[in-house]
């Protein structure tokens, strides 16, 4: 199997290493984080300009037709330079689901003002019993003549103090752990009966909880008038996974960068900390654990595409496993390498290592992962 990259995708991970050395340093993070957007709409509309907002869509909707390897490129370099625009949230996960379950007259709408950076949309799932089972919704959606109201509450919706738009998901039929009906909506950020609550993350990021008072929206609202949308979530998650694990790689690759240059100009009792050979022997451990990591990552991003669901979401299971772990690792030996500056504000470490424990977290655990992973292989088995 070939898994060098195409010319295209060569030059796509040549131009974002450009864009990033130049826009993004950390220092000019520092102060997007502090901004009250909590990132830079300048670089989101920079990052339409070059493409990366509308690379996974189609092009009759204003997009690339990009696969995951080419947004696990772009994210891989967002890890790179810690970036904090929404581009996970938005394009690859509230992105992949418009893509999966709109009607086309509604991708037409919704997609094509992601793609030119005109729209930000959040992801509101995840509930406050749920835990990281996607099937657990208790949010509920009632016809009302011909619109729907909806009642609940979501936590952690992942970049929704800035998006004008959210994706709910709801309840129209069966029970609390039901498979089956649930449907997702297009609910606007200021609809009435809609209360947010934001709050920044421990990376650097925001995030709202959010609780919806009987929310009126239309009947076209409900994205592809599906009551059975829980494959399509569980798919852009797993999509959104890969993105992740990509991210994860390229934070890695910089903690790794930084820790061997600081221990080349930090000199202890008259030499370099890098001329210790047991600091050399736990660097290497860092270099293999990034290995690890990135072939997890690019076993999953080629599995994305697979026609079986329960492939694709062990691939993904098993990435999120992987890099969780790597990454932790990778994390804590550059954080103790550094000594007590590797947890100031002073040196990026530190973000670093918050960025990586929260993607280690975002939609799973590494030990929910591996009970998944398991749980679906076991029903593979027995499906076989």
């Amino acid at each position: 199997m070939d898994l060098s990259l195409s010319e295209e995708q060569r030059l796509l991970g040549e131009a974002a290493s450009r864009f990033i050395a130049g826009r993004y340093s950390f220092e000019q993070r520092r102060t997007i984080v502090q901004s009250s957007d909590g990132f830079s709409r300048d670089i989101w509309r920079e990052m339409a300009e070059l493409g990366w907002l509308g690379l996974p869509f189609a092009e009759e909707f204003g997009g690339l037709g990009g696969g995951t390897v080419d947004i696990g490129i772009v994210m891989e370099a967002i890890g790179r330079a810690l970036m904090v625009e929404p581009y996970l949230s938005t394009v690859v996960l509230c992105g992949g689901l418009i893509g999966a379950l709109a009607a086309p007259e509604q991708k037409r709408e919704l997609l094509p003002p992601i793609a030119e950076g005109k729209a930000l949309v959040a992801l509101a799932h995840s509930e406050p019993q749920a835990r990281f089972a996607l099937e657990d919704v208790a949010t509920m959606a009632t016809q009302s003549g011909e619109g729907w109201h909806l009642s609940g509450r979501k936590e952690v919706v992942i970049g929704a103090p800035s998006a004008n738009q959210l994706l709910v998901s709801a309840r129209i039929a069966g029970g609390q752990h039901d498979r089956k009906g649930i449907g997702v909506f297009v609910v606007p950020a200021k609809a009435k009966g809609l209360t947010s609550v934001d709050f920044p993350t421990l990376d650097g990021g925001r995030a709202s909880n959010l609780e919806l008072d009987e929310v009126l929206v239309g009947p076209e609202a409900l994205l592809g008038d599906s009551h059975d949308a829980l494959p399509s979530i569980e798919a852009a998650v797993d999509r959104a996974i890969s993105a992740l694990a990509a991210e994860a790689v390229g934070c890695m690759q910089m903690l790794l960068e930084t820790t061997i240059a600081y221990t080349k100009t930090r000199v202890q009792f008259g030499q370099p900390l890098a001329a210790n050979q047991v600091l050399r022997h736990r660097m290497v451990d860092m270099a293999v654990r990034i290995e690890e990591a990135k072939a997890s990552a690019l076993k999953c991003a080629l599995s994305m595409d697979s026609l079986d669901a329960a492939t694709r979401s062990r691939a993904a299971s098993a990435a999120k496993a992987k890099v969780g772990r790597c990454g932790r690792y990778v994390a804590e030996q550059a954080v103790q390498l550094h000594g007590g500056m590797g947890v100031t504000e002073e040196l990026n470490v530190g973000a670093y290592f918050k960025r990586l424990l929260a993607i280690e977290v975002l939609f799973g655990t590494p030990h929910f992962h591996l009970q998944r992973h398991v749980r679906l292989g076991r029903e593979a088995g027995r499906a076989a």
